[in-house]
């Protein structure tokens, strides 16, 4: 984020928190009413949920549907069930069906039902279309308002039609081509229609090498990487019968990028995304002790390999001071490797077709970086307590603790995919363990044979 933009949320958060502090409900929310509603929703997020009521209650409910899909799920469901019934149906009125689905899981069952009651048979079948599948695929993502033309119809007949619309839904930047069964055909872009002679047929005109059809049941990361190699702003949605159900456009993409990215970064901590930052303490406490508690079992099976060399432990106490330092290295090669390994299996640059090219290459590197800094911890280790030995074992046990790092945090993501474990949720507290006992019996069983 640039640091203007930056500046204005603070700026914004500021006024706002101050006019809250003054108990100034009325002027806090006209502060908001000029704002985007993605603005909204992130200075929303960002006090306290009795505040946010507070001002929720005070947004114009024509305006609330469009911030109510920028929120993330915890603060949806707190907001949306602490609404009027009538202010719901209101507030989620003309909604796209792609956004609409996303709430309906969320809705009181009360809401639901006068939701449904709103709706007309065509929007919602639209609605239990998009729903049948999986949120996380194309069709969850997908939006159902498309404009469809004949392949015996002229560009002249096609633009008349247009204009006959006087509006098309957002980023349209292309027409679908579609027989009388809905059989997907191909697609013309509306700068065809603007360039393209009169009496020329969409069917001449589709072009399915420029557009090709986006399965239902796709992935919706595989839908953004196609997005991204493509440069696409668009894409039609079939079913598998080649049967046009709707398009995803770029905006939904961008979403989708952007949970992705905030996903990675959340799920190395064992957090979810989703979480409201300002969540009643015990909710909080009770989700993040399930994490606390699997690191404390990693943490005990190193400290069960620590034990086994009591000891020499206590022969040396050099060695008590001086484990910390084989671990730490060892945890941050072997991080620095999942990360990028990890990003790699999410672009999809990288496969088990590569894997053992890239595992290559990172122990490679595991071992000069072990050379490099085995010799600077050697000097320093001598420097430090005069004792030759005991740098000779360090030096040894942070080679080989930096190339099993490397080693495991190229291989472990893969691994973790294979079981179907998230790597960015998983890789770092079982690499961190794994890097830690290496290290520890590494050390302690160099010195075990030679002191």
């Amino acid at each position: 984020m640039s640091e203007v933009e930056t500046t204005s949320f603070e700026d914004c958060l500021q006024r706002l928190i101050k006019s809250l502090e003054a108990s100034s409900y009325e002027e806090a929310a006209s502060q908001l009413s000029a704002l985007h509603p993605g603005e909204v929703a992130r200075l929303l997020e960002a006090v306290p949920p009795k505040n946010r009521t507070e001002l929720w209650l005070r947004i114009d409910s024509a305006t609330q549907g469009d911030i109510l899909i920028e929120f993330s799920e915890d603060v949806q469901v707190q907001l949306l069930h602490e609404m009027e019934v009538e202010s719901i149906v209101k507030a989620t009125e003309g909604m796209d069906m792609d956004d609409l689905a996303d709430i309906v899981p969320n809705l009181p069952e009360s809401a639901l039902h006068n939701l449904l009651l709103t709706l007309d048979h065509k929007h919602r079948d639209h609605l239990k279309q998009v729903l049948s599948y999986a949120e996380d695929s194309a069709g969850g993502l997908m939006n159902t308002d498309i404009i469809t033309v004949r392949p015996d119809a002229s560009v002249a007949t096609v633009t008349r039609y247009l204009r006959l619309l006087k509006e098309m839904p957002v980023d349209t930047d292309q027409v679908f081509v579609v027989d009388r069964s809905f059989n997907y055909l191909g697609s013309v872009h509306i700068s065809a229609l603007l360039t393209k002679e009169p009496e020329q047929k969409m069917l001449n005109l589709s072009s399915l090498e420029i557009t090709q059809p986006i399965l239902a049941t796709m992935p919706e990361k595989d839908v953004a990487k196609l997005f991204e190699q493509r440069n696409l702003i668009s894409a039609p949605v079939i079913d598998e019968n080649n049967q046009l159900i709707g398009r995803i456009t770029i905006d939904d993409v961008v979403d989708v990028i952007r949970d992705e990215a905030e996903h990675s970064v959340m799920s190395m901590a064992g957090l979810d995304e989703e979480d409201d930052v300002f969540a009643p303490v015990l909710e909080i406490t009770k989700r993040r002790s399930v994490w606390l508690g699997v690191n404390l079992i990693t943490a005990f099976i190193a400290v069960f390999f620590i034990g086994l060399f009591k000891a020499t432990l206590e022969q040396k106490v050099a060695l008590a001071i001086l484990m910390p330092v084989v671990a730490s290295m060892g945890g941050v090669a072997g991080t620095q490797t999942l990360i990028l390994v990890t990003r790699g299996i999410a672009t999809g640059r990288v496969t088990i077709s590569n894997l053992k090219l890239l595992m290559t290459k990172e122990v490679a590197v595991g071992f000069l970086n072990g050379i490099f800094w085995a010799v600077i911890i050697a000097i320093a280790t001598y420097i430090w307590f005069e004792d030759a030995v005991i740098s000779l074992v360090i030096s040894l046990a942070i080679i080989a603790n930096l190339i099993f790092a490397a080693f495991s945090g190229a291989f472990l993501p893969l691994l973790l995919v294979k079981l179907k474990i998230d790597p960015a949720l998983a890789g770092g507290v079982i690499l961190t363990t794994i890097t830690d006992v290496i290290g520890f019996v590494a050390f302690l069983g160099l010195a075990a044979m030679v002191i």
